[in-house]
């Protein structure tokens, strides 16, 4: 629509001035369509359109209008290649100008105004609004929106994500909203709400399904393009970015949350209602409430559910990011439940772990209670296998730690000690050093190593250094017990017997 005015100036134009339709269109920055469509609605003769000019595609026309009839969405280049092969000599680009010319037009479709009583439907959709980054992740934020058809009363609310369980707490709270459920609800084709369609065969999601049998109401999906039949929520979603999101500071995504609702409680309902003007859309709300459904007692669970499997090490993997378990719950199967500020880790009924939930990604939150307990788990295993390898080398050794612990030394320090000699002396060394600690009745890593050492450079050997294992626990625990050189004497004697015999036979 132009204005008035603009209309009076190019009929005075045209019919005072003398000036041309395709000059006024110039001089006023219009189309010459409106300028011709204003000339007619005013009743002033225009002059009559030019005879085209000849065309090297007149002889193809016909071709062209009878191709199209039958096929109106046949795209410009495989008709060009079909008048082609038929003896056309154009080019591609005034083709196809000329077949949009040509192209039949759908007619225009008449759509019936929808009226809808009071607390009998509200609309739902999803709306997007760009992304937000979180850490190391960058997240979806999405609003689910809800109108009531008759009173245009909506409910806004931010999500990071458009899963089902934002869904259908988004139900949830838009009910408590308004005081009540309605007994139709309608959503587009939306994966959260129809698994399949063929036609008018419509398989629900099962857990709306659930949702809507706990409220009462029926979920409709409207027929596929029509998008006309939920244009409420439609419009709703684009006054929300205008009027609400435009250029709005915030800095969390409670903080959002908490100004939308702000927003739905205060301007959203202060402005007129479509269906009656003489009301505002709060006003309105007041009276559609009394036609709502009664709230059932307790809300539905809206909680996120999923199977994981724990690997060797102690973490669950959810959303991305890895939540601490107990290291008991390795190799097993587990449910995670996620609220939108918790992550719960269940083994059946058992609650294992309960961490705040983080949607960054890549992120490891772990309970300290579950650290400290592996950790004193692994202290343990490595104080158990070092007391095993002391022992398999040198059995004495188990003897001297009984005495050390009724004098109440310290075994862990004791046990590493050990270690540290058994791997610079050797196992014979150790135990013979034992023996002698113990007959001194002196059962402690001290009075061992000086055995060691005093034995040591009685026999001028070189100090002792320690050999760099590798970190694998089959090579560092690994025990080589020397084999005795006493067992090869007698075979030696032998030997020799039998040499001195062989010098004294005289053959």
């Amino acid at each position: 629509m132009i204005p008035k005015e603009l209309e009076a100036k190019i009929v005075r134009l045209h019919l005072g001035e003398q000036w041309r339709i395709g000059t006024i269109a110039r001089e006023l920055a219009l189309h010459h369509t409106t300028v011709r469509r204003v000339l007619a609605r005013a009743g002033v003769p225009t002059q009559p359109h030019a005879e085209p000019r000849a065309s090297i595609l007149d002889p193809y026309r016909p071709f062209v209008r009878e191709v199209l009839e039958h096929y109106p969405r046949l795209h410009a280049s495989r008709l060009y290649a079909m008048v082609r092969e038929r003896g056309y000599l154009g080019g591609p680009d005034h083709f196809r100008h000329l077949v949009a010319l040509h192209r039949p037009r759908p007619p225009a479709e008449a759509y019936l105004r929808l009226r809808t009583l009071p607390g009998e439907q509200a609309q739902v959709d999803w709306g997007a609004f760009g992304r937000v980054a979180i850490g190391r992740a960058e997240r979806r934020l999405s609003a689910f929106v809800m109108v009531l058809s008759w009173s245009r009363a909506l409910f806004l609310r931010f999500f990071l994500d458009q899963q089902m369980a934002s869904f259908l707490r988004g139900h949830v709270e838009a009910f408590e909203h308004f005081g009540g459920a309605v007994r139709v609800v309608l959503y587009d084709n939306l994966r959260s709400a129809v698994l399949e369609r063929v036609g008018d065969a419509i398989r629900f999601h099962p857990e709306l399904l659930a949702l809507a049998t706990h409220y009462g109401y029926e979920p409709r999906p409207v027929a596929i393009a029509r998008g006309n039949e939920k244009g409420r929520v439609e419009r709703a979603i684009q006054y929300v970015r205008t009027a609400f999101f435009a250029a709005r500071p915030w800095s969390t995504l409670d903080d959002l949350n908490a100004q939308a609702l702000a927003w739905c409680q205060g301007p959203a309902r202060e402005r007129r209602c479509p269906e009656d003007k003489t009301l505002s859309v709060g006003e309105a709300l007041q009276q559609e409430q009394a036609k709502l459904l009664p709230l059932p007692p307790d809300p539905p669970p809206t909680e996120e559910r999923v199977e994981v499997s724990v690997g060797r090490t102690p973490y669950v993997r959810f959303d991305s990011n890895d939540y601490s378990v107990p290291a008991s719950s390795v190799r097993r199967s587990l449910t995670v439940v996620a609220s939108e500020t918790t992550v719960r880790v269940l083994d059946g009924p058992h609650e294992l772990a309960r961490h705040a939930r983080s949607y960054s990604r890549g992120e490891q939150i772990e309970d300290p209670a579950h650290v400290e307990a592996l950790v004193a788990q692994k202290r343990e295993a490595r104080e158990h296998r070092g007391l095993d390898r002391l022992q398999q080398a040198a059995p004495r050794s188990r003897e001297l730690l009984v005495q050390l612990a009724e004098r109440g030394g310290n075994l862990g320090s004791a046990t590493a000690a050990l270690g540290r000699l058994l791997d610079r002396y050797g196992a014979e060394a150790l135990q013979v050093a034992l023996d002698e600690a113990l007959a001194r009745d002196v059962p402690h890593p001290h009075a061992v190593r000086q055995v060691l050492e005093r034995r040591r450079r009685e026999q001028h050997a070189p100090p002792p250094v320690a050999v760099a294992l590798p970190a694998d626990p089959r090579v560092r625990n690994l025990v080589v017990t020397p084999h005795r050189l006493e067992t090869y004497d007698p075979p030696l004697q032998e030997t020799a017997s039998d040499d001195d015999a062989s010098d004294d036979d005289p053959r």
